[in-house]
């Protein structure tokens, strides 16, 4: 599993937001975020505006659980129906190796285009990639509920999160 930070955006963006309710200077705010970055009831709503895009390559079986959450998360990923039978599979496709007579299955049905079989039989282990774009409000739910999840797949999705998250300090209380 690789997850990476592509590109955050939108602190000085919240920063602003958020002086609208204190009528403030908008650099006057991170002492406010701080305060407030644990808060519900809408008082964290600047997170909101703190967007974050990722690049994943996770398994199948990640992607399912992932797609509980919708709100605030958008993503595009590479389409099986438009690559599965390019070329054919190695170990390197999957998060586990495959015992070579289930890798020789698979690679015939590749080579004979039959996709929707293929796809049938794809194991779990199947990496995808995934281009999310999402926000602080968000990932923090994400962390909160995951990071000791015992699919170890959410482990090293939430380690690799905060270890490259610019704003650490909005995740300081779920560490």
């Amino acid at each position: 599993m690789k997850v990476q930070i592509l590109r955050e955006a939108g602190y000085e963006e919240a920063m602003l937001g958020l002086s609208l309710s204190y009528e403030r200077d908008p650099a006057g705010m991170p002492a406010v975020m701080e305060r407030l970055f644990d808060k519900g009831g809408g008082h964290n709503k600047f997170l909101e505006s703190m967007v974050v895009w990722l690049d994943v390559l996770a398994p199948r079986h990640f992607w399912q659980q992932f797609d509980t959450y919708r709100t605030g998360m958008t993503k595009q990923s590479g389409s099986t129906m438009h690559t599965l039978t390019r070329r054919p599979l190695g170990q390197e496709d999957f998060d586990r190796p495959l015992p070579p007579e289930t890798l020789q299955r698979l690679n015939a049905l590749v080579a004979e285009k039959r996709l929707e079989e293929l796809k049938n039989e794809l194991p779990e282990g199947f990496l995808q990639r995934r281009i999310l774009c999402s926000n602080y409000m968000t990932l923090r739910n994400i962390v909160a509920q995951r990071k000791t999840h015992r699919n170890p797949a959410w482990r090293v999705f939430c380690t690799e999160l905060l270890r490259q998250v610019a704003h650490s300090e909005y995740f300081k209380d779920l560490t």
